[in-house]
């Protein structure tokens, strides 16, 4: 913007002097009328025109008048830059909730409907299986864990229900090894906030509004309880998005700001650092805003001013005034899935995490089974006594009375 107000002072000939607003910010209606920031000034007629730029809205539009549309832009979130993370429950990622769910409901249907069949084949044919019970659990583990069962039923139908399970075991045993491999060794990264919903669902990241914008405004008129949760749940504001550009890339917060500045800076982050610090969310909360240049009501320099600004946009200036401001942000407009990594990575403690985790688990939770078990064999064992002396008691009187 500097350019095109170099270039409105050359051909309309006038000089200049930049002044920034007390509250340094762009402007919003305050609840008693009068107006804050840059827009506050203009309507005051403090200044003769803000260079901005602004996105158009109608209630700007009743205190200022705007000039030509200088290029539109597009809202969203600003966040940091999403990298690889491991999960304690990553093993658990294969497949989602519904697929363990009906995995269980087959593993628990198949061993009701062999044990059923196994013993109606019993009756048939007298062959009964003992302990049967006892080994359904246990055939059920080996079998979708590729162990080799030394259990299997006898006869035909049996038999046909155990080569099912076997088929569909190793389907899922194959699916789950070849998805945890790849996950493990060549991880994905994940994009926690990518929406509006993602935002506000999570509770690790505050977010943030640009002051004085019309973004609150916007989103509690929405109606929508997402976008209206922006602004209630939200942890504060921000003077503008380019001086909350490294509180952003440093995971302080995230922020709803303009594409442009967004953009500018990336550039800024990957000059400075030759990394990608920042990401922008896919969803837009705000598409195809008309920003432009706010004049005091009635300005002699609006109608020429708007000349400028369309023989500008026709002869690319704008576009490469911008161009020259942005650079170096085609790495990190990418997404972070695209990411280059190091060839195959080699599993770490944190990325096995959740295994052992099961195990530690499963062995604390062994010690006290052990103990009740103790404890229950132990008292089985008095009661046992007890019941042994209580019937040898009731023995021996009767024998000697039968013997004198």
């Amino acid at each position: 913007m500097g350019n095109l107000l170099k270039l409105f002072a050359k051909i309309i000939n006038f000089e200049y002097i930049l002044v920034r607003p007390p509250d340094g910010l762009w402007g919003a209606e305050q609840p008693d009328g009068s107006w804050s920031g840059m827009m506050g000034m203009v309507h005051r007629e403090e200044v003769e025109f803000a260079v901005g730029p602004f996105t158009i809205t109608p209630e700007r539009e009743t205190v200022c008048d705007f000039s030509a549309a200088v290029h539109t832009d597009d809202l969203a979130l600003l966040v940091i830059r999403p990298g690889l993370t491991n999960d304690i429950s990553g093993f658990l990622k294969p497949f989602n909730p519904l697929v363990w769910l009906l995995i269980l409901c087959s593993a628990v249907s198949i061993g009701i409907t062999m044990t059923l069949v196994v013993k109606a084949e019993g009756k048939v044919f007298g062959c009964s299986t003992s302990n049967l019970i006892d080994k359904m659990p246990t055939w059920i583990l080996q079998t979708i864990t590729q162990d080799s069962p030394k259990w299997l039923p006898r006869r035909d139908a049996g038999r046909l229900i155990a080569t099912t399970w076997l088929l569909a075991s190793f389907v899922f045993t194959s699916c789950y090894s070849g998805i945890l491999t790849a996950m493990l060794t060549v991880p994905r990264v994940t994009i926690p906030i990518d929406s509006l919903a993602d935002l506000v669902a999570q509770t690790h990241l505050p977010w943030r509004l640009e002051a004085g914008s019309m973004m609150p405004k916007y989103l509690m008129d929405s109606g929508d309880p997402v976008r209206q949760k922006v602004v209630t749940a939200m942890s504060g504001t921000f003077p503008d998005c380019w001086e909350a550009r490294q509180a952003v890339a440093s995971g302080q917060y995230a922020a709803l700001c303009d594409q442009t500045s967004m953009k500018k800076s990336m550039s800024w982050d990957f000059s400075t650092t030759g990394k990608c610090h920042l990401y922008i969310a896919s969803q837009k909360v705000y598409t195809n805003a008309m920003m432009a240049l706010a004049f005091k009501a009635n300005s002699s320099y609006r109608s020429t001013a708007d000349q400028i600004i369309m023989m500008a946009k026709e002869a690319g200036l704008l576009e490469r005034w911008m161009g020259t401001e942005i650079t170096n942000t085609s790495q990190c407009l990418r997404p972070p899935t695209s990411d280059k990594r190091d060839g195959i990575l080699a599993l770490n403690l944190e990325a096995l995490s959740g295994p052992f985790f099961v195990l530690a688990v499963g062995l604390a939770a062994g010690i006290p089974v052990l103990l009740i078990e103790i404890l229950g064999y132990r008292v089985y064992a008095r009661l046992e006594a007890h019941s042994h002396q209580v019937i040898t008691r009731s023995w021996v009187p009767s024998r000697l009375r039968c013997d004198t």
